[in-house]
């Protein structure tokens, strides 16, 4: 509810403190007086697009503060809570607007943008009138209201809940067609990729083997030669040789030596064992350098084998085998496919058989709450001197989503066989006027949460029929707030708040004021209205007679 306006140095005004309050509140002047200042600069602290130069001239700058306050329940908070700013019981806003046209704006006290000021006044703030494109004339809501009015929200769950199955389903089998046109596209190339790696049967580490074993063999043919020479002069042709007959020679004399070739004999014995062990070493590495020329032609094509397959897939050689398991996924997938593919169609068809079905339910639903809320409408009409009017909910056929496949739209035909068309191209004026607060009458439910908003709704009728309408004003503002810019005085007399715009001159300066009415102002204030400028004695009779029906 708002509670409070503050206005400073706004086109004509100021300054200015309205203390608002629940229930009824009507601002009533004369022609010029203001009235539609007023509704700027709320509209401007609310984040309204509005009037490019609102600071009064010869101030530095404009500022308006509203005061709300919210329930626990109220959405605002849901608002602020996303937008990271501070919340409770309390709402101030406050918008400044510089000379040169800077706009800055505060929540609570922290900085917000005028975007966040919007999606607040939409949960604080409803504005009806004959130029409001935000509210009952702006067909893009009229579905939403249709199912607030009949209470669709177990209905709309329900197809929400079956749009986003199907919506899943369809992505699903989306995804398994384009992995699987994917892998068609390159189908014969896994095949002969899988066949070849399956034929070599590459291992991890097999290729550091081959290169140490090629590296070997390669090294053997280079030393073999060396090592089997070394051999034959360490042999009987060689040095074993020379040595035995040396040792048979020393001892065919060594007796006769007195004892001088005894140490000789020994050492030499000795070199004749070093001399056995160094031919079994050299023996056994030429056995171990033996190798078959075809097994190092045979490494070597495995080898280069390995390797030319690691570049071709890019990979590592040690990799293959994973990747081969890989490739072998891939395939399995493709022959799996279609059976996959042919399941999540059958679930598809589930799914959109679900939407279906659910959006069927919904608009039935809205069809019959269409009858329902146009005959209300009518109901309602009828005291407003529009019986011969006609008021439609038409619905059509629209794109699927979330909530339905229809498109709701008001229409109406302000005599019978008149063509219908929308509200606000059809209706004149005052028409249009009873048609939306007709329409508002229908739609209020719980209405509690936001500031209802009446511009001039009451343009164009006058007498029983501002009457009705000043009845059913009250009517929405009985738990709630309305607060009603008006030049009825049968509307101004059902107000539980009354406040006069006036304007005046200061200083070669005019400025607009408003001032809260006491009961015998009031009676001025709708003699006024009733007679003009001359308030005769007839006319505040007729002013308390009408504050006291």
């Amino acid at each position: 509810m708002l509670r409070a306006l503050d206005i400073r140095d706004m086109l004509i005004i100021d300054r200015l403190e309205l203390a608002f309050q629940p229930g009824l509140n009507v601002l009533t002047g004369e022609t010029g007086a203001g009235k539609s200042i007023l509704l700027d600069s709320l509209g401007f602290v609310l984040g309204w697009r509005g009037r490019a130069e609102l600071v009064r001239q010869g101030a530095e700058q404009g500022e308006v503060m509203a005061e709300f306050t919210l329930a626990e329940d109220h959405p605002a908070h849901a608002v602020l809570e996303e937008a990271g700013l501070p919340g409770g019981p309390e709402l101030i806003l406050r918008r400044v607007n510089t000379a040169d046209g800077r706009k800055t704006a505060w929540v609570n006290d922290r900085r917000c943008s005028g975007e966040v000021l919007r999606r607040l006044s939409e949960t604080l703030v409803e504005l009806h009138g004959q130029h409001d494109d935000r509210g009952l004339l702006n067909p893009r809501g009229h579905r939403l209201l249709l199912d607030a009015y009949a209470g669709h929200d177990d209905l709309i769950a329900a197809t929400r809940a079956a749009w986003a199955d199907m919506s899943r389903a369809r992505k699903t089998v989306a995804a398994t067609e384009a992995a699987l046109d994917e892998i068609r596209a390159e189908e014969e190339f896994l095949r002969h990729s899988v066949s070849e790696l399956d034929k070599l049967d590459p291992q991890p580490g097999e290729e550091a083997e081959l290169d140490i074993a090629r590296r070997t063999m390669q090294g053997a043919e280079k030393i073999r030669g060396d090592v089997a020479r070394a051999f034959e002069l360490l042999g009987g042709e060689g040095a074993e040789g020379a040595m035995g007959d040396a040792l048979r020679w020393l001892e065919g004399v060594a007796d006769r030596a007195g004892g001088q070739l005894e140490e000789p004999l020994a050492a030499l014995s000795r070199a004749m064992i070093e001399l056995g062990e160094a031919q079994s070493g050299v023996e056994s590495c030429l056995d171990q350098l033996e190798f078959d020329p075809s097994e190092l032609e045979r490494i070597e094509e495995r080898l280069f084998a390995i390797r030319a397959l690691a570049r071709k897939h890019s990979v590592a050689p040690d990799d293959l085998a994973a990747h081969a398991d890989r490739l072998r996924t891939r395939l399995a997938a493709l022959d799996a496919g279609d059976a996959d593919l042919d399941a999540q169609r059958v679930a598809l068809k589930q799914a959109e058989a679900a939407y279906d079905a659910a959006a069927e339910a919904l608009s039935a639903a809205r069809r019959d709450s269409a009858s329902a809320l146009d005959a209300a409408v009518m109901v309602e009409l009828a005291p407003l001197k529009m019986e011969r009017a006609v008021f439609e909910t038409e619905i059509t056929a629209a794109d699927p989503g979330p909530e339905g496949r229809d498109a709701v739209a008001f229409t109406v035909a302000t005599n019978p066989g008149a063509p219908s068309g929308p509200l606000n191209k059809i209706a004149s004026g005052g028409e249009l006027s009873r048609f939306l607060l007709a329409l508002k009458v229908c739609l209020s439910g719980d209405d509690s949460a936001r500031t209802m908003i009446f511009d001039e709704i009451d343009r164009g009728v006058g007498g029983a029929t501002a009457d009705a309408v000043g009845r059913r004003l009250a009517a929405l503002a009985n738990g709630g707030q309305v607060l009603v810019v008006t030049h009825s005085p049968q509307v101004a007399a059902r107000a539980a708040h009354h406040w006069r715009v006036q304007k005046q001159v200061t200083e070669g300066q005019t400025l607009s004021t408003v001032v809260p009415l006491s009961t015998e102002d009031r009676v001025d204030e709708i003699a006024r209205m009733v007679a003009g400028d001359t308030i005769t004695e007839e006319a505040r009779a007729a002013a308390r007679a009408l504050l006291t029906r």
